[in-house]
């Protein structure tokens, strides 16, 4: 058998694509699996190192408004990214091809249909995005995170199999003291996550630097995952407050073990770290990018919020109501455990498997 996975751009793309990847091989370990991303984008780093070869093309995401004549440029890169993906196709002759969503996935998948292959797409966010939207009557299995999802695809072709995640995160045995001890934290002392992606996310971490003093007096410790784009000047900032609780640092690598260390997590509002809070029953508090397609972070944590699975916090507001709401929350284990109850019935365990098959079963059709 033979896949093609197309996509990327972000980890929330790429990280799921992975999984699946893994899960197909688990399942058919003979099987030839090749990636299609986009060139100088995350992908071609993180899938390699991954195992798995990847091929880039030149495809890039329109420029806002519309009518700018730099989309003249972005519609020839599309073209050339089209031809090269035909000659791809012919070349590898895949049984079935997959579709995560990020630029190459359209240009793929056109591909991929105009020359008979089947396709399964997977939409991580509750809100489609705009290359999986117009891949959605082409594609035989939408495979989908969130319910009324129909609003966007072809109810028959919809099946709810929620967001895979890195296999990783759920293989850890240690206990929240051990993990806090490998960070060099307090075993014993209530503990905030921050993660905002590895690039950072700008008023999340100005929020953080804004409450040092406020988690001191608290008496709480932060593990703070600044992003490489704002290392230097949190790590400036916690040096000015001469904190000994608020530890900010460019990148976690051990994810697993960070989350294990926390009793509650600050998080943008992205699909892939929304599924890895409910697969592992997180209390969080979330605060949606508001520099997204279609604002689709603030509809994700809505999802959650609404139910009482989640606590959102608007971006616009984060700068004043951030830390006072996370301390509320982390001094209140009632709250948490009702948090982390309500967030494990969203949890969709298995997701990359199920995937797997459906494309496994859309390979043996053909």
């Amino acid at each position: 058998m033979k896949v093609i996975i197309s996509g990327g751009g972000t980890g929330g793309h790429i990280f799921p694509a992975v999984a699946i990847a893994n899960a197909i091989r688990a399942l058919a370990p003979e099987t030839e699996i090749l990636f299609i991303g986009a060139t100088g984008r995350m992908e071609m780093e993180k899938v390699p190192a991954a195992g798995y070869e990847i091929i880039g093309l030149p495809v890039r995401g329109l420029i806002r408004p519309l009518w700018s004549p730099r989309n003249f440029g972005v519609l020839i890169d599309f073209l050339k990214s089209k031809s090269q993906v035909r000659k791809i196709i012919r070349d590898f002759r895949p049984d079935v091809a997959v579709g995560v969503g990020g630029y190459a996935s359209a240009p793929t998948l056109n591909a991929a249909t105009a020359e008979g292959i089947p396709c399964l797409i997977q939409e991580q966010n509750s809100y489609a995005g705009v290359t999986n939207k117009s891949l959605g009557t082409k594609a035989k299995i939408i495979c989908v995170a969130y319910d009324g999802m129909d609003r966007f695809f072809p109810a028959e072709r919809i099946i709810k199999t929620g967001n895979p995640v890195r296999q990783a995160l759920l293989q850890n045995t240690s206990t929240p003291a051990e993990a806090r001890v490998s960070f060099g934290l307090d075993p014993g002392r209530k503990t905030v996550l921050v993660i905002g992606g590895s690039l950072g996310a700008r008023t999340v971490n100005e929020s953080i630097a804004a409450g040092i003093r406020d988690f001191e007096k608290a008496g709480v410790q932060v593990l703070w995952q600044t992003g490489k784009l704002y290392a230097d000047e949190c790590l400036k900032r916690a040096q000015e407050t001469d904190t000994q609780l608020v530890h900010p640092t460019p990148f976690i690598a051990d994810m697993a073990m960070a989350y294990k260390a926390a009793d509650v997590v600050i998080s943008r509002a992205g699909a892939s770290s929304i599924s890895e809070l409910c697969l592992l029953g997180k209390a969080s508090v979330l605060v949606p990018s508001p520099n997204v397609a279609e604002d689709h972070q603030t509809k994700n944590a809505r999802a959650l919020s609404d139910r009482g699975a989640a606590v959102f916090v608007a971006d616009a507001d984060a700068r004043q109501s951030l830390v006072p709401t996370a301390l509320s929350l982390v001094n209140d284990a009632a709250r948490i455990a009702g948090l982390e109850t309500e967030i494990l019935k969203l949890a969709l365990p298995d997701s990359a498997r199920i995937i797997a098959e459906k494309v496994i079963a859309l390979a043996a059709k053909k």
